[in-house]
C-alpha cells in the first residue's frame, strides 16, 4: 500500500471522527478542562478506544457478511413478529435523533463563524446549511468522506496547535490520561458519562458500516479506521487541554477571551475555525447517517433507487438537514424532540452494542475467520456494560427533564443502573457462548 493510498484511506475513514467530534464534544471536553484541568483525559482515552472497537466491528461485519448494520438487524429479525417494531425503533431513534441534534450542529458552526465573521446568525445558518447540502449532493460516499476527512484534519491541527501553546505540565497530562479518577464534584460524574457518550453514538455505527463495502480489505480498513479514530480522540483531548485556559464560568466567549489572552488575536480565530469545522462536519454526517440507515432497511429490494445520487437517498438526508436548519434559523429549540431523541438514543445505544456483539460472533454471518476472538469479546462486553450505563442514564435524564424539570436523578439510580448493566452484559456473554 503506497503512502498516497494510506493517506486517502485515513481520510476516508475520518468521516467517523467527523461524526463524533461535533459541538457537543467540543462543549463537553472544553467544559471538563475548565472545571477539572486535565484530570478527565482518561475518559476520552477510554471512549476513543471503545469507539474504535465498536466501529471496527461494524465495518468488519459489512466486509465479512456483505450486510451493513441495518441490513444485519433486519436479517436477524427475519420472519419474527417483532421485526417491524424493531426496525421502526431503529429508524426512529436514528432519524429523530439526527434531526433534533442537527440544529445543535448548525448552531455550533454558526457560533464558530461569528467569532470570525460579523454576519447575522440567520444568514450564517442558511450559508452553512447550503454548504452541507452541496457536499451531501456529491454522488459518491467516498468523495464525501474524503472531504470530511480533510476538514477534520484541519480542525485537528488547529486544536493541537492551541493545546501545545497552552502551558500544561506533561506529567499532569500523562497522569490525567492514564490514571482514572473522578473529582469530588457533583458535575464530575456527569461529565465523564458525557465525554464517553459524545464519542460512542449509535448513528455513527450505522454510518461507519454503511460506507463500508466488500471491496475493502480487513487489513486496510483496520489501518485506516484505527488511525482516523485515534487521531479524533487526540483532537478531542486537545480541546480539553484548551479548555483549561478558562477561569471561572465556562462559555465559548470566555474560552475565546482566555485564548486571546494567552495566544493573542489568533486565539479567537483558531477557536472560531475549530468550532465551525466541528459543527459543519457533524451537520453533514448526521443527515448522511440517517439516509444510510433508511437505505439499509428499505433499500434492499430496489437498490438502484437508493444510490447516493437518487431521489430516495437524497430525500433521507434532506429532511434531517431542513429540520435542523428550520429550528436553527428561527431560534426555536425543539425541546420535546430533543428529549425524545435522548431517550431513543439512550435506549438504542446498548441495544446496538449488544446486537453488534451477537452479530460478530455469528459464524453464519462472519464465518470462522472473522468472528471475534476471546480477548476481543471480553473487551466488547466491558464496553457494552458501560454503554448500558450511559444509555439508561441518558434515558433517565430525559424522563426526569420531562416530568420533573430542573431536577436530575440521584446517585442511587446510577448505582442501580450500574448493577443492572453488569447483569445484562453478563447474560449476553453467557447466552452468546451457549
Amino acid at each position: 500500500m503506497s503512502a498516497k493510498s494510506r493517506i486517502l484511506n485515513i481520510l476516508f475513514w475520518s468521516v467517523v471522527s467527523a461524526a463524533f467530534i461535533g459541538p457537543g464534544t467540543i462543549t463537553t471536553a472544553a467544559r471538563s478542562g475548565a472545571l477539572f484541568g486535565v484530570k478527565l483525559l482518561w475518559a476520552l482515552l477510554f471512549s476513543t478506544l471503545a469507539c474504535l472497537v465498536l466501529q471496527e466491528a461494524s465495518a468488519r461485519l459489512t466486509i465479512a457478511s456483505g450486510k451493513n448494520l441495518g441490513q444485519a438487524i433486519a436479517f436477524q429479525y427475519e420472519n419474527k413478529k417483532s421485526r417491524l417494531a424493531m426496525l421502526i425503533l431503529v429508524i426512529g431513534a436514528i432519524v429523530v435523533g439526527a434531526a433534533a441534534y442537527e440544529m445543535g450542529n448548525i448552531i455550533g458552526a454558526v457560533a464558530g463563524s461569528q467569532l470570525i465573521l460579523n454576519l447575522p446568525a440567520w444568514l450564517l445558518v442558511l450559508i452553512i446549511a447550503a454548504m452541507a447540502a452541496l457536499v451531501l449532493s456529491i454522488p459518491s460516499l467516498k468523495i464525501i468522506s474524503t472531504i470530511m476527512g480533510i476538514v477534520v484534519a484541519a480542525m485537528g491541527v488547529i486544536f493541537l496547535l492551541t493545546a501545545f501553546l497552552i502551558p500544561v505540565s506533561l506529567s499532569e497530562i500523562l497522569k490525567g490520561t492514564f490514571i482514572p479518577r473522578i473529582p469530588a464534584h457533583p458535575e464530575a460524574g456527569l461529565l465523564v458519562l458525557g465525554l464517553i457518550g459524545t464519542t460512542i453514538v449509535p448513528y455513527n455505527l450505522f454510518l461507519g458500516s454503511g460506507i463500508t463495502t466488500r471491496s475493502h480489505s480487513i487489513k486496510e480498513m483496520r489501518f485506516g479506521i484505527s488511525v482516523a479514530i485515534l487521531l479524533g480522540g487526540i483532537f478531542s483531548m486537545a480541546v480539553l487541554v484548551a479548555g483549561t485556559s478558562v477561569m471561572g464560568t465556562f462559555s465559548f466567549e470566555n474560552l475565546s477571551d482566555a485564548l486571546i489572552h494567552r495566544l493573542g488575536p489568533a486565539g479567537k480565530y483558531l477557536l472560531g475555525f475549530g468550532l465551525f469545522a466541528a459543527g459543519f462536519t457533524s451537520a453533514v454526517t448526521a443527515p448522511l447517517a440517517s439516509a444510510i440507515t433508511i437505505k439499509s432497511v428499505f433499500g434492499n429490494k430496489n437498490p438502484e433507487r437508493w444510490k447516493p445520487d437518487c431521489r430516495n437517498f437524497r430525500l433521507g438526508w434532506l429532511i434531517v438537514l431542513l429540520v435542523g436548519m428550520l429550528f436553527a434559523v428561527t431560534n426555536v429549540k425543539p425541546i420535546p424532540a430533543i428529549i425524545l431523541a435522548q431517550a431513543l438514543n439512550g435506549f438504542l445505544l446498548p441495544f446496538v452494542s449488544i446486537f453488534l456483539f451477537v452479530a460478530i460472533n455469528n459464524k453464519t454471518l462472519m464465518g470462522k475467520k472473522w468472528a471475534n476472538p476471546v480477548w476481543l469479546n471480553a473487551t466488547t462486553i466491558l464496553i457494552i456494560a458501560i454503554t448500558i450505563v450511559i444509555g439508561l442514564n441518558n434515558t433517565a435524564k430525559a424522563v426526569f427533564s420531562t416530568f420533573r424539570p430542573g431536577q436530575s436523578p440521584g446517585n442511587w439510580l446510577l448505582i442501580v443502573i450500574t448493577l443492572l448493566s453488569v447483569v445484562i452484559s453478563g447474560g449476553v456473554w453467557f447466552k452468546t457462548k451457549r
